[in-house]
């Protein structure tokens, strides 16, 4: 079930911006900031304000139909939920983003909870460090 139809389920106004936004959202092929977002919609209907942006996002945030990521670029980055959880190496000479299958940090998750009695909430990660091109 999308974003939309998950919101007007749960009694949420499907409001024209909100609309654009989730578009936005679920158009991007690959992670987006909430100002390429408000870029997208501002296009498309001029009156647009980027706080619904945020509150939208927030919201589906809250509601866990999307994932925020900081990607080291200074922006928090969006990613639709169901589009599935992944992580991603990031590079911090090159800025190269290498996608990582969540079932490589399954260890880490059972360690953490095992060893530490902590649930960890690994839904969208990124890890920082230096790639293989950038260690020659």
């Amino acid at each position: 079930m999308g974003c939309d139809q998950t919101l007007k389920g749960l009694g949420y106004r499907l409001t024209p911006q909100r609309i654009m936004v989730v578009e936005a959202l679920h158009g991007a092929d690959e992670h987006v900031s909430a100002e390429e977002i408000y870029t997208q919609v501002k296009a498309r209907y001029p009156y647009a304000n980027i706080s619904t942006v945020y509150r939208t996002l927030e919201l589906l945030k809250e509601l866990g139909l999307v994932t925020e990521t900081d990607l080291g670029d200074g922006r928090v980055r969006y990613h639709p939920a169901e589009k599935g959880h992944h992580h991603h190496l990031v590079c911090h000479k090159c800025g190269k983003i290498i996608d990582l299958p969540e079932s490589a940090l399954f260890h880490l998750e059972e360690t953490l909870s095992r060893d530490y009695r902590f649930q960890p909430d690994l839904k969208h990660l990124a890890i920082f460090g230096v790639c293989a091109d950038c260690q020659k």
